[in-house]
């Protein structure tokens, strides 16, 4: 017999049948008078990660809500990541309050705003949560599955045809692949990333659980970081330049370089020797040595020289 019992699944799944930890961010979008306007929203996370031109992060959301529209319009949001205090929440779920307009809840709003760093060319953005920890400018990719037709104005549900996975989804809902722009850091966290991370460097978040009642929107305080060693298992130097001697026919690695891919996981290992090539015909390095993968290896070499 099942320990488990079968909760029926009804709309808003995540709401009201899951307690399914979530972040608690801001999205600030334009108004179409050219104000910058804040949205509190949970179900976004990344999506395109590797392997692409441009990196993507997923927004869900009610296709009449504020920031839906603003999107549909504008095509600009930001994603602002809020630190972990009780009046910045309180904030939050104040502003998130369905049918009050922009101008409702942007009046004697708490949080302070400033203009983000992203590109104006391709139009006015809004502006950002200066409180926040971290910040992710983006633009919404209309051409995705033929979205570029979805407009504003529909404020009582959108009717069909649908999209499968961009824009107008369904009679009332929408998703939005969002192209990442920008990452903005505070000094204290940009400092952490590039110069390396301890438990004590990681933001105070608040984390939602989804579910709500009729009464309360609940969320958990952010205590520490805990560490866990990642398992190491190990293949040979031997295996490593088997397979690194068979990827190119000009780019080679010293046994010294195959050394430092011992680590990596059998499945990865073709992906990784791919990108130490492409590293080297960029740099005119034939032979890939120890030095060389030590700056390979160094995602933040650039942030450490500048």
């Amino acid at each position: 017999m099942s320990s488990f019992k079968d909760l029926r699944i009804v709309d808003n799944f995540y709401q009201t049948s899951l307690f399914f930890p979530m972040p608690t961010v801001l999205i600030s979008t334009l108004t179409p008078d050219g104000k910058t306007s804040l949205g509190p929203y949970s179900l976004v996370q990344p999506y395109y990660v590797a392997g692409k031109d441009y990196y993507a992060m997923l927004l869900n959301c009610r296709n009449s809500s504020n920031t839906a529209q603003h999107l549909l319009r504008s095509g600009k949001c930001a994603i602002n990541f809020i630190p972990d205090k009780r009046k910045y929440f309180k904030e939050a779920v104040r502003l998130g309050w369905p049918g009050d307009t922009p101008e409702e809840k942007m009046k004697n709003c708490l949080f302070t705003l400033e203009k983000g760093q992203a590109d104006e060319a391709e139009g006015k953005r809004p502006l950002v949560v200066a409180e926040s920890f971290q910040v992710i400018e983006c633009t919404w990719m209309r051409e995705l599955d033929h979205a570029e037709n979805d407009a504003p104005g529909q404020l009582d549900g959108y009717e069909p045809p649908y999209h499968d996975f961009n824009g107008i989804t369904s009679k009332f809902g929408a998703t939005f692949i969002l192209r990442v722009d920008k990452i903005l850091m505070k000094e204290k966290y940009y400092n952490a990333i590039v110069n390396g991370v301890k438990a004590r460097d990681f933001p105070r978040v608040p984390v939602d659980y989804g579910y709500r009642d009729s009464k309360n929107f609940w969320y958990t305080k952010f205590p520490w970081a805990i560490p866990e060693i990642l398992p190491m298992r190990q293949t040979t130097v031997q295996s490593v330049q088997y397979a690194a001697d068979r990827i190119d026919d000009v780019v080679k690695f010293t046994p010294e370089a195959c050394a430092k891919l011992v680590n990596v996981p059998r499945i990865f290992l073709p992906t990784a020797l791919k990108g130490c090539v492409a590293w080297a015909k960029e740099n005119g390095v034939t032979l890939i040595t120890e030095e060389h993968m030590n700056i390979i290896n160094d995602k933040r070499s650039k942030e450490k020289k500048r």
